[in-house]
């Protein structure tokens, strides 16, 4: 198993965050790492996502929603060719704080292949996901601010 775990804070509240978090269709105007998802984030249903890691390349799959709480969790499961080859698990998860909320971005590699696949792989989706974050809190908070 791998984990890949980061956490960002944003002046907002959770209701915008969600928002932003799940308005999908303006993900490419914003959006550095998941450049585009269609579908919606409802439990069950199948969504199309496209990341483009830093310094890598560009993938597509095909993953499930396990769990949409809104201004809460979102979070699906994404499969190569059959499960327990390689899996991945991703979660954005909202916690209010004090003047905000914490995003916790996660996503857990399981399957016979997740061991083969080099640290460096991992470290650039790292990078990804933390530029996600940093461009979620800055389109969050200008919109903030706008209103």
């Amino acid at each position: 198993m791998q984990l890949i775990a980061t956490i960002i804070d944003i002046r907002a509240n959770p209701a915008r965050v969600w928002r932003t978090l799940t308005a999908f269709a303006d993900y490419p105007a914003w959006n550095p790492f998941i450049t585009t998802i269609e579908g919606t984030p409802a439990v069950g249903t199948r969504l199309r996502v496209q990341i483009r890691t830093p310094g890598g390349g560009v993938s597509s799959f095909r993953p499930r929603v396990l769990i949409a709480e809104p201004e809460r969790q979102l979070r699906w499961k994404g499969r190569v060719l059959v499960p327990g080859l390689f899996d991945g698990e991703h979660s954005f998860r909202l916690e209010p704080v004090p003047g905000g909320v914490r995003l916790h971005h996660e996503e857990r590699f399981t399957g016979v292949a997740a061991a083969l696949v080099p640290a460096s792989a991992y470290a650039r989706i790292r990078q990804g996901f933390e530029a996600m974050n940093a461009a979620l809190k800055n389109r969050v908070e200008e919109t903030a601010a706008a209103a």
